[in-house]
């Protein structure tokens, strides 16, 4: 009786035990800091450096600082971290992790199968007990972090791994695209199209033969056909109204509203995003504290 007791309640709270677990970080980045021990430039420059071992390499290593992965030891942890996050490259394998717990005075490296064989557990232990820990403990966070980091990345650079495949794009960038066609070179070059067509052939043929050569070259250099038929559509139009929009802007700007203007404003967004490439992780590595 008293051990279907016992067996009943340890059941029973299996699953709010289970509930209770750190959560898995999203993967925002190369280095994910949930404390704010690192300082953005510390962090970006960090993430360089991480970045830079990828396109020389294909190795992906990231960097995760927690306050605590209780009641989990870091080694469950950061193994449920891997295994979510997926470091390293599909079949190679060749992704690693640096845990900090900070509240908890614990660390682990871990390391994809990939790996295993130039960061070994034993070099794993050496990196942290040797390189990282003697500056945590004299609350150099930063120092023992970066320090850490680059020795793992050189012992990656020691490795004959397999060479990134080069990012190769047959398009034209959009942004650059657009700018040259919203520029006062694009609307000359089309305006020089349009005044020709219509020229040699009216108004209505010549605006459909300039929406199909503004057409072709859209889907030439950008290889959409929805965008192609957009601006196809639209430079029917404005060649076969061209004259009365213009007529009409003049009016508005001599009425005090204005002339026609406008542009294309456009810039970069580098979000930053980070996706590991789909490595796996069967527990190698190295654990340790201060």
């Amino acid at each position: 009786m008293i051990a279907r007791a016992l067996l009943l309640a340890f059941v029973l709270s299996w699953p709010f035990a289970a509930a209770a677990d750190v959560a898995v970080p999203q993967l925002s980045g190369r280095v994910v800091d949930q404390t704010g021990t690192l300082s953005a430039s510390d962090a970006a420059a960090l993430t360089q450096r991480l970045k830079d071992l990828e396109t020389r390499k294909g190795s992906q290593v990231a960097v995760l600082i927690v306050p605590t992965t209780q009641p989990e030891t870091i080694e469950q942890f950061s193994i449920r971290v891997a295994e979510a996050w997926k470091i390293g490259r599909k079949k190679i394998d060749d992704g690693a992790l640096l845990v900090v717990a900070k509240d908890d005075h614990k660390l682990r490296i871990e390391v994809g199968y990939g790996l295993e064989g130039p960061l070994t557990d034993v070099t794993s232990r050496r990196i942290i007990d040797e390189i990282i820990v003697p500056r945590f403990k004299t609350g150099d966070f930063t120092g023992g972090i970066s320090a850490g980091v680059d020795r793992i990345i050189r012992i990656i650079d020691g490795e004959p791994l397999p060479v990134p495949k080069p990012e190769v794009s047959h398009s034209v960038d959009p942004n650059m695209f657009f700018d040259i066609v919203f520029s006062p070179f694009g609307f000359l070059g089309y305006a020089a199209i349009a005044a020709i067509m219509r020229g040699l052939m009216g108004r209505l043929v010549g605006s459909g033969v300039t929406a199909g050569v503004v057409g072709v070259i859209v889907w030439l250099l950008l290889g959409s056909i929805v965008v192609s038929g957009i601006f196809g559509v639209i430079a029917f139009f404005l060649t076969m109204f061209g004259d009365s929009i213009l007529a009409a802007s003049q009016q508005a700007s001599r009425s005090g509203r204005g002339g026609y203007g406008g542009g294309w404003s456009g810039g970069s967004s580098d979000s930053g995003g980070f996706s590991g490439g789909g490595g796996s992780f069967g527990g190698g590595g190295a654990s340790g504290s201060w």
